[in-house]
């Protein structure tokens, strides 16, 4: 079985245990504790902020020196509003702080934030993948696209089994390399 398949359990795990009550919605705690449960005995630095620079696509994410004082100023931002919300999940993503699944962890904890602060989740399904990566890669200049995608695709099905299960599956489709 793969990284992906064995974090992907444990994605999967994460509703039927009960396990999100132990996060801290929000908070870069909370996103290492969402990483460190993905990941943990998959990857020797899950649930650790990345200590070396890292770039996807020719992108070059947060330097490792100012990493922890990005994320500092991160986590204090507020995720009251929507739009509070996403620009938060969009410097998350900018900072990058793992060396890999940054994406499979933010994605859970962006919903965790829609659903403290709205009462609403994504549903990932509805978003087509080239139109969210897309959207996310033009997001550190204009984050207008991937506002339109999520917003479109929020819905108040927050306990639906079914809903986290198919966005789970999406969003490790998300991550698949053609």
């Amino acid at each position: 079985m793969t990284v992906d398949q064995k974090s992907k359990l444990r994605a999967y795990e994460l509703f039927d245990s009960g396990a999100f009550h132990n996060i801290e919605v929000g908070t870069l705690g909370g996103l290492v504790w969402i990483h460190r449960y993905l990941f943990n005995g998959l990857y020797e630095f899950a649930g650790e902020v990345r200590s070396k620079n890292t770039s996807k696509g020719g992108f070059r994410f947060a330097s490792a020196i100012y990493l922890n004082e990005i994320l500092s100023k991160i986590e204090k931002m507020p995720e009251k509003t929507f739009d509070q919300i996403v620009d938060k999940y969009v410097e998350m993503n900018i900072a990058h702080p793992f060396m890999d699944g940054n994406g499979r962890s933010m994605r859970i904890w962006l919903d965790m934030m829609f659903k403290k602060s709205l009462s609403k989740c994504v549903d990932w399904v509805q978003i087509d993948k080239y139109d969210y990566l897309s959207a996310m890669e033009r997001s550190p200049i204009n984050t207008l696209e991937l506002r339109t995608l999520l917003k479109d695709a929020l819905t108040n099905k927050i306990d639906d089994r079914t809903v986290y299960m198919k966005g789970i599956d999406q969003s490790y489709y998300y991550e698949e390399h053609d």
